[in-house]
């Protein structure tokens, strides 16, 4: 019986008087083999014709879709950790050297002769906008030149300390890049406004330190970013462009104490915050400047 079991086993995997190899002859595992061939073939046809015509839609100077905030974020230079607190001695220099060395760093690329080479100077207060012709795409697009020594007294050139051996600080702020987004109408320039932050204390006492602060001062004046720096059209199609920053200088903050601060932008058709993100348009940090 056992030897029987063997043979009937051994003749389905290949039954030489019929000459078939798991029950199916030569000529049915070729067409067997064939069809599946054709079949992922045709398959593998039809993803890569699906992925070339969703190819044709797309541009590769801007993205089709933008799921976007209405408010950009805000971001600051230097940052300090990653509590955004800035905390450092005067009498001693490695404690604010670093943060000077950070904006220098982050300026570099705003060095005048480094904007005249690569970008244009600009008719200021009116959007720069280069639209396409029709199908004719005008890429690469122009930039507009951003030079440090707008930033006057936070620019590192005049102090290459930027205020910070003085006590007297500057803090660097741009706004996140957003393709295509006018940041004001009717002419007026989005501003950016430092102030005291509103912060918890207790259960339900809330505290701001407005007397801490002490004077501001802003550059370009008033804070503003103008209007020929937007829209931005991405990073492939404006291969230059240079991001327009303001600096806040605080000429008497309070000392050896913590200040906290927010600041903010301010444009007639930006809201601040967002049901997504309360803090679009807006960055807050700790200051901490200690003379004893």
């Amino acid at each position: 019986m056992a030897k029987d079991g063997d043979n009937g086993w051994k003749e389905y995997v290949w039954n030489p008087r019929t000459r078939e190899f798991l029950g199916r002859t030569a000529s049915s595992w070729g067409l067997i083999l064939l069809f599946y061939l054709v079949f992922y073939i045709f398959l593998a046809g039809m993803f890569c014709l699906t992925m070339y015509v969703m190819l044709q839609t797309l541009d590769d100077h801007k993205p089709k879709w933008q799921d976007r905030l209405s408010t950009p974020g805000m971001v600051i230079r230097p940052k300090g950790d990653e509590y955004y607190e800035i905390k450092y001695s005067t009498l001693n220099t490695e404690s604010w050297d670093m943060y000077a060395q950070t904006l220098e760093k982050f300026l570099s690329p705003y060095n005048n002769t480094a904007q005249v080479e690569k970008n244009n100077e600009c008719k200021p207060d009116a959007y720069f906008q280069q639209e396409d012709s029709g199908e004719v795409k005008n890429n690469p697009k122009r930039s507009c030149q951003f030079n440090r020594t707008i930033l006057e007294d936070c620019s590192g050139i005049t102090d290459r300390h930027y205020g910070y051996r003085d006590g007297k600080p500057c803090i660097i702020i741009k706004l996140n890049r957003v393709i295509g987004m006018l940041p004001g109408k009717d002419g007026q320039a989005p501003f950016v406004t430092c102030g005291p932050k509103r912060y918890k204390i207790g259960k339900n006492e809330w505290k701001e330190d407005t007397e801490k602060i002490g004077e501001l001062q802003y550059f370009p004046p008033n804070g503003t970013f103008n209007l020929m720096y937007y829209p931005y059209y991405g990073k492939k199609a404006q291969v230059n462009y240079s991001q327009p920053l303001v600096a806040v200088k605080f000429l008497n903050i309070t000392t050896n104490e913590d200040v906290n601060i927010e600041c903010r932008i301010n444009a007639n058709n930006i809201p601040t915050g967002s049901e997504r993100d309360k803090w679009a348009g807006r960055v807050s940090f700790k200051l901490r400047i200690n003379t004893i």
